[in-house]
């Protein structure tokens, strides 16, 4: 008998259907002996929604009450998946953040987990055999008392920060998906999908444009250790076997996998945008005066270059930011001008960010030079370089994202059994 957190997502909870498949894969558990905590995102597009009338109320509304209002589309997919389970003979109570409690700082929207009581849920498993059915995304601030929700993605840390909470032996990410792969297969059909992945290397795949988790929450994983499952939650309840190693990916520490690959995946971003500040005087404080008021502005900056001119007086800086803050980070760089003292401000909106990420790489050289190369062979031009000791990325013109996907996966062999 272990004990597990089971995590579903909005596209598994979409409808009354799939809560009742969902259903039963928790009853699937729980009749193998599993202590099981279930943690559910609110429904396929109900989130949207609700932010949809926050802001149709209002466009400068109060993030305490936008936070109250979003958090109640998880409050309704847990009391739905507790009837469910109910109805199937289960005993399931419903939690919301609060009452366990889950308690999270005061930045509303965005919140970070401060500390897990799971003492009376595992109480519970002793006590009732009962299923705690837990609404994910939220928590409440103690000081204040009020609702606070975790960010997009946030059932996801949740899942993962409950496992830990309860000390579970592992958190199973259901999803839409049946593990993680190489890199999409929408892209690229022979993407493979992996038995296993460290934590460290998952959590530049989730940093750098993969999908599949919050990076958050592989944070969390890796901090507390805890094992992550992802797999899919379309898979028939009743064809697995709970005793067995569960169909997916398991996102595990290094020293559980029997040797790291030298590249684990291929990354990509669309959703970034290039400025460049050009002939700024190269002296102490410029890149100050340029970064410090992005950072007030809470606008991330990704890729920075910087060229120096010839004869040393001037400089060029160019840098990435997300692409939904293009023009407010173009606008705070035009209101620093006086202070930076730069000639021109460049810009591209149409660029794209392409990771190659791998632990092997640590204990292997060359392994950018090889897709620098390849890149070039096939007319693919590169604007800015970034690395680190686990992967590299580079930001190239959009247009030719596929290609360089498609070149890189080859070029590694990733689409090789």
């Amino acid at each position: 008998m272990g004990r597990l957190v089971m995590k579903f997502g909005g596209t598994s909870v979409a409808n009354i259907e799939r809560i009742r498949n969902v259903a039963r894969h928790v009853k699937r558990e729980v009749d193998a002996g599993h202590e099981v905590a279930v943690v559910v995102s609110a429904m396929s597009g109900k989130t949207n929604e609700l932010v949809a009338w926050c802001r149709d109320a209002s466009p400068m509304h109060d993030a305490r009450e936008y936070d109250a209002v979003v958090a109640s589309g998880e409050q309704v997919t847990s009391g739905l998946l507790a009837i469910a389970l109910q109805a199937l003979g289960v005993q399931a109570r419903s939690w919301q953040g609060w009452q366990i409690p889950i308690k999270t700082s005061d930045a509303h929207a965005s919140a970070r987990i401060l500390d897990i009581d799971g003492g009376e849920i595992v109480k519970r498993f002793a006590d009732r055999k009962e299923v705690a059915v837990i609404a994910g995304f939220q928590g409440i601030n103690p000081q204040t008392g009020r609702i606070t929700t975790l960010g997009r993605g946030g059932s996801d840390t949740s899942a993962v920060a409950i496992a830990a909470a309860i000390k579970a032996d592992r958190c199973d990410i259901y999803t839409d998906v049946d593990g993680v792969y190489t890199t999409d297969p929408r892209i690229v059909p022979k993407a493979r999908r992996l038995d296993k992945i460290a934590f460290e290397d998952m959590l530049e795949l989730a940093s750098l444009g993969a999908k599949v988790l919050q990076v958050r929450s592989v944070e969390l994983g890796m901090v507390h250790n805890m094992p992550i499952f992802v797999r899919s939650s379309f898979d028939e309840p009743d064809a697995i076997d709970p005793h067995a190693t569960p169909p997916g990916t398991l996102i595990c520490s290094e020293e559980e996998m029997m040797e790291s690959h030298v590249v684990t995946g291929i990354a990509f971003s669309k959703d970034e945008a290039q400025i460049s500040v050009r002939q700024i005087e190269d002296k102490p404080g410029v890149a100050a005066a340029i970064f410090v008021p992005l950072a007030s502005a809470n606008i991330n900056v990704d890729m920075i270059v910087q060229n120096v001119s010839e004869d040393g007086k001037t400089t060029d800086l160019t840098f990435t930011v997300p692409a939904a803050d293009f023009d407010r980070a173009k606008e705070t760089i035009a209101a620093a001008r006086d202070k930076i003292g730069y000639a021109r401000l460049d810009s591209a909106g149409d660029v794209a960010k392409v990771s190659v990420i791998g632990s092997g790489m640590r204990s292997h050289a060359g392994i950018a030079a090889k897709a620098f190369a390849a890149l070039a062979e096939r007319g693919i031009n590169i604007r800015a370089i970034t690395t680190s000791e686990i992967k590299f990325s580079v930001l190239i013109d959009t247009a030719y994202t596929e290609l360089a996907v498609r070149t890189l996966h080859s070029l590694y062999g990733l689409d090789k059994a």
